[in-house]
């Protein structure tokens, strides 16, 4: 199997979109960390798609509610801590992959789907989380963090 060498500015370019998507993430949960009183119960409730039961519970159980909350804003900050820093990259990814997976599956982009909450556009089948799923997969399938990170000083090998 032949070795790809990636040029320098397609290194770049993946670190850049690394820093950006772990930006998204961090942003994203130090909002949450600073709004007083903040929930996903408006979210959760408003769930449609073949899960909306499971996210209703969630919603509509105190103590799984209190836990939810808590892995929004705290696996938010962290996956976008990580992801930006290029430390643990692959955990990152995979946290960032669940994250958007389940808010894809919670607020699907179906025809005659009508939410509480504004969505950005119309769209079907295909939305924001989901491209960004794709994007952090192929990411993660990409050299990324070893353009620069804490992961290229941490696991370089050694010659």
């Amino acid at each position: 199997m032949q070795s790809i060498c990636y040029s320098k500015l397609q290194l770049y370019a993946l670190f850049v979109l690394r820093v950006l998507i772990g930006w998204y993430f961090l942003y994203e949960g130090l909002a949450k960390v600073f709004t007083p009183n903040w929930s996903a119960y408006g979210y959760l409730i408003d769930s449609k798609g073949i899960f909306a039961s499971l996210f209703v519970r969630l919603a509509e159980n105190p103590t799984l509610l209190e836990a939810t909350n808590f892995i929004n804003i705290w696996g938010l900050t962290i996956v976008g801590l990580l992801l930006i820093l290029g430390l643990f990259s692959n955990i990152g990814y995979i946290g960032a992959m669940i994250f958007l997976l389940l808010y894809y599956l919670s607020h699907p982009p179906l025809l005659f789907a009508e939410y509480i909450l504004p969505t950005e556009g119309s769209y079907l089948w295909v939305d924001k989380n989901l491209i960004l799923l794709v994007t952090v997969a192929v990411l993660m399938l990409f050299p990324a963090s070893r353009a620069i990170s804490f992961d290229n000083l941490l696991f370089r090998k050694s010659k």
